[in-house]
């Protein structure tokens, strides 16, 4: 009996050692983080706006910390692929995800099962924000967004609109305008705004949703009609272009790109990360940089973070029901 109360001690105080081992080894990771290569996945193609704003915090993570930040782009899946990634990674902060809203508050309305929980994502920070414009070609019959929705009105169906794909932001938003007009038109999905953008210089499609930051070069350069902006307010660089809740009572919707790491990563390396980008977005130069593709820098912290993509999540459920679109 005193060998098996002996082996019991000397298993206890192992485990306890193993125990505390770990848990020092956990407070020193946290404390020294980084210390190697960090991954921010990004789950669209390379070029757009939700490339760009992560591409910049992680060149000023690297000036900070003196370790590589790397871009992946994942792509796939309305953007579910990437998610998916990210959160089955290690929880140890070195695996990231910049993400509009698609993974984070809507695809859950969308799809019926997804390869992982929205709600899970440890928040880190909201990059930035960018109002959605509606778009048209230079040759379109309508200069202004009311004089869309009459003509589209008059004309159901006659009119094509592209998007990013089947339940992306900018086919959305333009489910939630029809639905809140009573306009029909035609959804052409593509596979990114890129494409549609081209198409819509090509006068193949006759308007589309986008953040502001995607077709700003072009509405500059007169080669599409900017017709209403989704800020609450008209936009000093495009004063002719109406706000859309001038036409449609609470029509106001913005594109952010939020940064969340995998479930259960410690609250610390959250807090750090969140830390170090919101000093980032503060900065100057970035600042300039931001504004430069129409972007608002925000940053906050974890649970300014949470609360945001929470309130978001209800906002994007509640327009998938209205336009009566099914998950998939």
């Amino acid at each position: 009996m005193t060998g098996a109360c002996h082996v019991f001690h000397v298993a206890k105080a192992a485990a306890c050692a193993l125990l505390l081992a770990v848990a020092g080894a956990h407070a020193q990771g946290a404390a020294d983080y980084p210390s190697r290569t960090i991954k921010i996945v990004v789950p669209l193609p390379p070029g757009a706006a939700a490339d760009t704003l992560p591409r910049i915090i992680a060149e000023k993570l690297r000036q900070k910390w003196g370790q590589p930040v790397v871009i992946e782009n994942r792509l796939g899946a309305a953007q579910n692929l990437g998610a998916e990634l990210v959160a089955k990674s290690e929880p140890d902060g070195y695996t990231l995800l910049a993400s509009p809203p698609g993974p984070l508050a809507l695809n859950q309305s969308l799809f019926t099962k997804l390869n992982f929980d929205p709600a899970a994502f440890v928040p880190v920070s909201v990059m930035g924000a960018l109002p959605n414009v509606l778009v048209a070609n230079g040759k379109a019959p309508f200069r202004t967004a009311p004089e869309f929705i009459a003509y589209a009105k008059a004309n159901p169906g006659k009119l094509n609109f592209g998007s990013a794909g089947v339940g992306s932001t900018p086919h959305l938003l333009m489910a939630w305008l029809m639905n809140a007009t009573g306009a029909r038109l035609t959804h052409v999905p593509y596979a990114g705004s890129a494409p549609a953008l081209n198409d819509l210089l090509a006068g193949h499609i006759d308007v589309m949703f986008d953040n502001l930051g995607n077709p700003l070069q072009l509405i500059r350069d007169g080669k599409v009609l900017a017709l209403g902006v989704g800020a609450p307010s008209r936009l000093p660089e495009f004063p002719d272009a109406p706000g859309l809740s001038e036409s449609v009572p609470g029509f106001v919707a913005s594109t952010w790109f939020a940064i969340v790491a995998p479930p259960k990563t410690p609250s610390d390396i959250a807090a750090k990360l969140s830390s170090a980008i919101a000093e980032i977005v503060a900065a100057p130069d970035v600042k300039a940089r931001f504004e430069a593709l129409a972007a608002t820098p925000i940053g906050g912290t974890p649970e300014e973070t949470a609360a945001f993509i929470r309130k978001e999540r209800e906002l994007w459920t509640k327009i998938v029901a209205d336009a009566g679109i099914a998950a998939q």
